[in-house]
């Protein structure tokens, strides 16, 4: 395979997509994740998608230069409106925040019909997506947490099930149910500075003349929820 050199999150993304698949690479920026599948794999093809044409134009050049024009199709969109009739089995969607992700899957889910496995990465707002998830027809089968460049990510793997939703808590969806069983060092390390994140917003909140009662009571309850992770981890 002609060497490609991906980043430490791009080659865990990589992991979780099967072989002899069709993709579509969602903000795919210059697609070096699109290139990489399609040489890793003779048979597999997709779509390398982004929402602004300088990246676009990145990965037009390095489709080209991988040779793999008849594979890959860059196109110029915004989410999933880039797909028309393509009957692609994966998606990928990385680099951009859980709120954003949720409004491309529920705004574009008539094209996912033929969809089988969705892999997100998003930098914040991880609940957000599984939820959208859980609620859409798929299970969460694989997650991944890792560090790269002083910052830390998190990757959610979800294949489609005909039958009832998977049933997790809001806990669950808060730390990603794998995540929480697992409890890596990374994982830790990412809920022990999140701790003292929300211990400061709390803090600063309570000095405010107008309290947003709802959002303190969903930091406490969040706070309360991180102590008992860690709390269990040192027992």
């Amino acid at each position: 395979m002609q060497n490609i050199l991906l980043s430490k999150r791009l080659l865990a993304i990589a992991r979780h997509i099967p072989e002899n698949t069709y993709f579509a690479d969602i903000g795919a920026d210059h697609a070096y994740l699109a290139c990489y599948l399609c040489l890793r794999d003779p048979f597999t093809k997709g779509i390398a998608s982004d929402v602004n044409e300088g990246p676009l134009m990145s990965a037009k050049k390095n489709v080209e230069k991988y040779n793999l024009e008849n594979r890959i199709s860059v196109r110029l969109g915004d989410g999933l409106s880039v797909l028309k009739d393509d009957q692609i089995d994966t998606l990928i969607i990385s680099g951009m925040g859980g709120a954003l992700m949720k409004d491309i899957l529920e705004e574009g889910k008539n094209k996912l019909s033929s969809v089988k496995r969705i892999v997100l990465q998003p930098n914040i707002g991880e609940e957000l997506v599984r939820s959208w998830l859980i609620n859409n027809e798929f299970a969460i089968v694989d997650e991944e947490i890792l560090e790269e460049n002083e910052k830390i990510y998190e990757i959610i793997v979800a294949d489609r099930i005909h039958k009832d939703e998977q049933n997790l808590t809001k806990k669950q969806l808060y730390f990603g149910p794998l995540l929480l069983q697992r409890r890596t060092e990374i994982f830790i390390k990412k809920w022990v500075n999140r701790k003292i994140f929300i211990e400061k917003v709390i803090k600063q909140m309570k000095r405010s003349k107008n309290i947003d009662e709802s959002k303190l009571t969903t930091f406490k309850t969040q706070l309360h929820w991180i102590k008992e992770v860690l709390k269990d981890e040192k027992n």
